[in-house]
């Protein structure tokens, strides 16, 4: 068992049939809170517990498939490319709501954790929360951040966003498929991406094309935010 645990094989394995199993359980209940990366998680860490393995064990395996979600981002591109037309005509509108999107994200989260008075470390970690993993962590690190934080809000963002954007789109009534889809891309990354996929697929084009604009974007916003935020809050 030993053998099996430490080879790299085993946190590959586990990580596929783990999200196989959650994603036919979302599939056949549609529950919200059933997301797939989610349950995957959970199981991930009650198996881990159960049979007293170690992180380092696990990302023997763990880390090749974290290594695939830069190529996997830049796969999106396939969709948009169906989608040119439309991106260029609502370029600036596009472009506009991203910019307004990538403000509003940074700015409220480092307000938010200085008004529940959290520590340095953990505003700087949570500051570049609405990016993908590979830039989130890369800002992070800039900022003096912990890497490993960063993962998690980025986590935690994308599963809320897909789970409470679909909510926030009937009871304000927002019909839109651009709208949609930038408010999806720009504030839950991949996971709001995949949400949007299943609304349509405007709605996914236009939200793989708000990811990698908000991570350019958000590299250069988050820290010019934040020196903004610590001289006005005194962070």
């Amino acid at each position: 068992m030993t053998e099996v645990i430490n080879s790299p094989l085993f946190g590959i394995l586990i990580s596929l049939v783990c999200f196989e199993i959650s994603t036919i359980l979302y599939s056949k209940f549609k529950f919200p809170l059933l997301n797939p990366l989610l349950i995957s998680v959970l199981i991930i860490i009650f198996i881990l517990t159960i049979f007293n393995v170690n992180f380092e064990q696990y990302n023997l395996g763990g880390h090749f498939i974290s290594f695939f979600l830069g190529p996997a981002t830049v796969v999106l591109a396939v969709p948009l490319y169906n989608k040119l037309d439309l991106l260029k005509s609502n370029l600036l509108p596009l472009l506009g709501g991203i910019f307004v999107g990538s403000i509003v994200g940074i700015f409220s989260i480092i307000i938010l954790s200085k008004v529940v008075n959290l520590d340095l470390d953990i505003i700087k970690s949570l500051a570049p929360k609405s990016v993908t993993v590979p830039i989130g962590v890369e800002i992070s690190k800039t900022l003096g951040g912990i890497p490993s934080l960063t993962v998690f809000s980025i986590i935690v963002t994308g599963i809320l966003g897909s789970i409470i954007g679909p909510f926030i789109f009937k009871i304000f009534k927002i019909e839109d498929s651009l709208s949609k889809g930038v408010a999806l891309g720009t504030s839950s990354h991949a996971l709001g991406t995949a949400k949007a996929f299943e609304l349509g697929e405007t709605e996914g084009a236009i939200s793989s094309i708000c990811i990698g604009v908000a991570g350019i974007m958000t590299v250069f916003l988050v820290p010019l935010i934040y020196n903004i935020c610590s001289k006005i809050l005194g962070i």
